[in-house]
């Protein structure tokens, strides 16, 4: 049986190891990993409702997928492997910009990540694995912006730190 490993990486995204993904979330170690926002030519976002059974935040909406690289492998190589197991599609994928978070769960785990967020526009057939994801749908940037508000609960806690920053990374029109 393989075991998924993460790249453990200092606060300047420097590697500094690897580590099995459950162990390094249980030890809350600093790692690497990707957020991927896929808009829709009406500037949608898709958002995924995390299957009910994932090992943290199921049954929460987030962006369209998120993972960790494998080491040895690229951030948008990663990003684009994850986007077709997740959804079942590939398209083409900008990075946008990175930030870090700490988040606990009542699990025990921690995610605790330099996260690369990455963007792209996909206007096909998505075929999600049900393994992953439990539902999806395309919303408005304001439909986010106002549930973010009055219901932060249904969302990821990572979810919620990018998204004001995806806000101001596209305000800034880069």
């Amino acid at each position: 049986m393989m075991t998924d490993s993460v790249v453990l990486v200092n606060e300047f995204d420097e590697e500094i190891g690897t580590m099995e993904k459950m162990e390094a979330h249980r030890k809350a170690l600093l790692h690497r990993a990707f957020s991927v926002f896929i808009f829709n030519a009406g500037g949608e976002m898709l958002l995924q409702r995390r299957a009910l059974t994932k090992y943290h935040s199921g049954g929460l909406w987030t962006n369209a997928c998120c993972s960790h690289p494998r080491p040895g492998e690229a951030v948008g190589a990663a990003a684009t492997r994850r986007l077709r197991e997740e959804l079942g599609f590939v398209t083409e994928l900008e990075p946008a910009f990175s930030f870090t978070y700490k988040a606990p769960f009542d699990n025990g785990l921690t995610e605790y990540e330099f996260d690369h967020v990455l963007t792209g526009r996909y206007e096909g057939a998505i075929r999600p694995d049900p393994d992953e994801v439990c539902d999806y749908c395309f919303k408005s940037m304001d439909e986010i912006r106002s549930d973010l508000v009055s219901h932060p609960h249904k969302y990821t806690e990572w979810f919620r730190i990018a998204f004001p920053r995806l806000e101001d990374f596209m305000a800034a029109g880069s």
